[in-house]
């Protein structure tokens, strides 16, 4: 499935951006130069105070290192590579993310209590010139709190309205 949104990459920060735009967050104002779009979307989450490792809940981004080799160069030394969003999380504490991957938009699952375990996260880089493939729970790097997110936006947006009235 390709997203339908002319404005926004057609990937997996195109996917995150689109749904999070609906709700008027703007997540790409932190990068810098030489940034990948997952990596501007975390500086931002920093800058919020909003990542975290445990508890996510539904709405808050997922990010992932290694996913694949974007410099091209055959070693995992390219960080932060994917982002989701967390859409449900099962009483064992399962996530389940939806993502656009080489395959379009899907869900995928990721449990942190068992990272390596195949019937509880998916895989997420696959097997390339002899190096294995790896599972969500091998390659999660954080969360970002949605709630954080926004309140950072919200209180942005009510300081920039009080110094600059219509």
């Amino acid at each position: 499935m390709k997203l339908a949104v002319p404005h926004l990459p057609d990937d997996c920060t195109g996917l995150v951006r689109a749904v999070y735009e609906d709700s008027g967050i703007e997540l790409m104002g932190a990068g810098v130069r030489g940034d990948n779009g997952v990596t501007a979307m975390w500086r931002l989450a920093f800058e919020r105070s909003a990542l975290h490792t445990h508890a996510p809940a539904p709405g808050d981004l997922v990010f992932f290192r290694e996913t694949y080799d974007r410099n091209r160069n055959g070693r995992r030394d390219d960080g932060l590579t994917h982002v989701g969003v967390v859409e449900t999380i099962d009483g064992r504490g399962t996530v389940t993310f939806v993502h656009r991957s080489g395959t379009g938009v899907t869900r995928a699952k990721l449990d942190l209590g068992s990272p390596l375990d195949k019937k509880r996260n998916d895989f997420l880089r696959p097997a390339r010139r002899g190096q294995p493939a790896l599972l969500t729970g091998e390659l999660f790097v954080t969360f970002a709190s949605a709630e954080r997110l926004g309140a950072a936006l919200v209180t942005s947006m009510s300081r920039r309205k009080a110094t600059n009235p219509d």
